[in-house]
């Protein structure tokens, strides 16, 4: 018996952490503040797997000697000080998987577009025909997977909440994709506490990994300056020639030694800069793999993209409707509003995650005819865009959100939902409020 694991929270990580332990032979707890699925119940008693739920009693922190943190529990709640005054060892699901894997990894990080260069860079390495899982913050825990079995190479996307619980690992190939504001509610609203946090995911590599970067991104370059590692650093660049992958015209160049080539911007699967900055960071990555450039080629010319993320919908008497959902801060909502070619109606609104709109404040007087406020608390949004958009409303649900934006609506605009907040106050997640929005256009 390896000794007594306790793992905090009965979500997908949690879950997924609990049957690794048991499968290497620790002794395994399970304790969720909240309650716990019907579903994960009969999992963990079908695998003899113990659990309390509603609360944390004192057997977290009885004869513990590894805890396993959910990333979404923040290190300052009362049963992690009690962990910390403990002297007990926590770390996060991706650390304990990476114990049980010998597969190289690839990381990837970033404020926005980490899910597409994830999926982007999964489909790349499948295309080529590696034996490849894909995890972290996408699809089924790392842990639950590793304990079904290995795989040669691991493709993990990373919140920061994540690489927050890591202590050793350290990826063989790392990618930040930017920096901006988001999540502050958890760093004390310090941008710079929080940009360390996507650095750290550096921090324990050596001189034969990788990490690859974006020029383009100011607090990125500001950040690293300051907090350089051991590792070897390739760019990204929409502006600049690097060493790495750059845009020169309307070509992507790829500088790695051995491998030098160029590609058509127009022929990428996904447009906008943005996704040329995620095709660049993928594909720069499966070329340090040596992936052949005709499937990585091919991967960049057929990728589907993901769901509710500047997702196409429908067009109803030639209004196009497209779901962006996925955009839960400024920046992601930034990309969403200057990708743009029509006059916009823009639903917006959510959970506000300290979020400074004016920024958007140029981009939303030169595209959007419309607002259309989705949450519990607008005020914030309509104070900062009253004088610049004529018409704004406000609505309480996907349904009322989609009707009135239909009905300022004209032939030849397009109504976006691109929230730049979380969805907690009115749906469960960011996928429900995207399905919700899609539903209500296909009843249009």
């Amino acid at each position: 018996m390896a000794g007594k694991l306790v793992i905090l929270g009965a979500g997908e990580s949690g879950i997924g952490a609990a049957i690794l332990g048991k499968a290497k032979g620790w002794e395994v707890f399970v304790s969720e503040f909240g309650s716990i699925s019907t579903t994960n119940k009969n999992l963990l008693n079908a695998k003899g797997i113990a659990f309390e739920e509603n609360g944390h009693s004192d057997a977290v922190i009885t004869d513990t000697q590894l805890l396993i943190k959910s990333p979404g529990i923040s290190p300052k709640v009362p049963i992690m000080e009690k962990v910390e005054a403990a002297g007990i060892s926590w770390e996060d699901e991706i650390e304990f998987a990476a114990r049980y894997s010998s597969g190289k990894t690839l990381a990837i990080t970033g404020s926005n577009g980490k899910t597409t260069t994830t999926l982007w860079l999964h489909d790349m390495l499948v295309r080529a025909g590696l034996s490849v899982g894909l995890a972290g913050n996408v699809g089924e825990s790392w842990a639950k997977q590793i304990a079904e079995g290995d795989k040669d190479y691991w493709v993990l996307e990373l919140s920061s909440f994540q690489i927050d619980g890591l202590r050793k690992f350290s990826p063989d190939i790392a990618i930040l994709c930017n920096i901006t504001p988001d999540h502050l509610d958890r760093y004390n609203y310090e941008i710079g506490n929080y940009a360390l946090s996507k650095l750290s995911l550096f921090k324990g590599q050596n001189g034969e990994q990788f990490k690859i970067l974006n020029a383009d991104d100011i607090l990125t370059r500001e950040y690293f300056k300051e907090n350089p590692n051991g590792s070897q650093t390739l760019w990204i660049s929409l502006e600049e020639n690097v060493e790495g992958a750059y845009v020169s015209g309307d070509h992507i160049k790829y500088t790695k030694p051995a491998q030098t080539y160029t590609m058509s911007i127009h022929e990428l699967a996904l447009h906008g800069k943005h996704n040329v900055q995620n095709a660049m960071a993928a594909s720069v990555a499966a070329n340090l793999l040596g992936i052949r450039k005709e499937a990585v080629r091919e991967s960049l010319q057929q990728f589907q993209g993901i769901a509710h993320r500047l997702e196409f919908v429908a067009t109803v008497h030639g209004i196009d409707f497209i779901n962006d959902s996925k955009a839960t801060n400024i920046n992601s909502t930034w990309w969403a509003l200057e990708s743009a070619d029509k006059p916009l109606v823009w639903i917006v609104g959510g959970v506000d995650k300290g979020n400074d709109y004016s920024t958007l404040i140029p981009l939303v007087g030169e595209k959007v005819k419309a607002i259309v406020c989705l949450g519990k608390d607008n005020k914030k949004i309509i104070d900062t865009f009253s004088g610049i958009i004529p018409t704004i409303i406000e609505t309480s649900s996907a349904e009322q959100a989609v009707n009135a934006a239909y009905q300022i609506g004209t032939k030849g605009q397009c109504v976006l939902l691109s929230p730049a907040c979380a969805s907690f106050d009115l749906f469960e997640n960011y996928e429900d409020r995207g399905d919700q929005f899609k539903k209500a256009v296909r009843a249009l």
